[in-house]
């Protein structure tokens, strides 16, 4: 047993639970730890989120030729480590945050915190395709503006109708050759702004009443077969990226009836990192629906674990390391 599981073992209540790593989660921890409050970092299922299933990332800052997702969140997972955090790689399966301290409740054990930042993330929405996850980090990508640069003169395929579908596929045409729109009906739910632009750009093409049936490739994706719904015939469609549009889904079940959250699943914050119930806080794309960036998590984590360390003072809580 490591020193961090031994710590895990015997330790049961901390100053602060950071639920979710990623970005925001390990960000806080850095900052909590520092701060020298007790921390317990539980990973998740996916230690690390999101970035651990991207390759290469160009546009967090201080790497001016880029780092692999999967370094980066082990590059911040040590940092916080260094700091003091213990993580533990389990999942939340239960909160009770109707009083403090609050109780964290995981596959191995029970945990009491006074305060808790939740960084639990959003997924998002899949095709449901076996080849979709075949060729994950391969040319199917869930992000432009993280993996836009990565197409450049390729034809590029984008799923979707809504705003985030219209605004991705316009902004890739920066970098793709052309990018064709695949939408399941025959009008934009996008604001009537992005559709003008849309239509308006020359690079771009609608494919109407369809949806992807398949994806194709070697090493990386190169063919996307398109299938019409109203007839059934299928197209075989030239394409060296997939940008899969269809929305995000917040990782908030687990917070239902403990946490405001708003039509969506989102978590609603009211001061700042704050949320509904006094001392618990939420940092990252749990919230954020609007940016969904690797750096803008990070500064939501930090963000989270000030006002945490300065709620804690204010209440006198005491801190366990100091």
């Amino acid at each position: 047993m490591s020193e961090t599981e031994s710590t895990v073992a015997n330790q049961k209540d901390y100053d602060v639970v950071i639920i979710g790593s990623g970005p925001a989660g390990y960000t806080a921890g850095v900052y909590t730890s520092r701060a020298r409050l007790s921390t317990l970092i539980i990973s998740g299922t996916l230690p690390g989120g999101q970035l651990m299933t991207t390759s290469e990332v160009e546009n967090y800052p201080g790497f001016p030729s880029g780092i692999f997702g999967p370094e980066l969140m082990m590059n911040m997972r040590q940092q916080a480590e260094r700091f003091g955090a213990v993580i533990t790689d389990d999942e939340v399966i239960e909160v009770d945050f109707k009083n403090r301290p609050f109780k964290i409740t995981t596959h191995a054990a029970t945990y009491e915190a006074e305060a808790v930042i939740v960084c639990t993330g959003a997924s998002p929405r899949k095709l449901g395709l076996d080849s979709e996850q075949k060729f994950g980090g391969k040319g199917v990508s869930y992000c432009a503006t993280c993996d836009g640069p990565f197409f450049k003169g390729e034809d590029i395929v984008v799923v979707g109708g809504g705003d985030t579908a219209i605004e991705e596929a316009t902004f890739l045409t920066k970098f793709g050759k052309s990018v064709k729109i695949v939408h399941r009906r025959d009008t934009l739910r996008a604001s009537k702004i992005l559709q003008q632009k849309a239509m308006e750009n020359p690079k771009i093409e609608f494919m109407w009443n369809s949806a992807i049936s398949d994806i194709k490739g070697d090493k990386k994706v190169t063919t996307v077969l398109v299938k019409d719904i109203k007839t059934g015939k299928e197209a075989a469609v030239k394409a060296g990226g997939l940008f899969v549009a269809i929305g995000h889904e917040p990782n908030t079940a687990i917070f239902k009836g403990q946490l405001e959250t708003d039509d969506k699943g989102y978590i609603v914050l009211k001061n700042h990192t704050r949320t509904s119930v006094e001392g618990v806080f939420a940092a990252g794309d749990v919230h954020d629906h609007r940016y969904r960036q690797a750096v803008t998590a990070a500064g939501f984590g930090c963000m989270a674990a000030i006002d945490v360390e300065r709620w804690l003072s204010e209440n006198r809580i005491s801190k366990k390391k100091a």
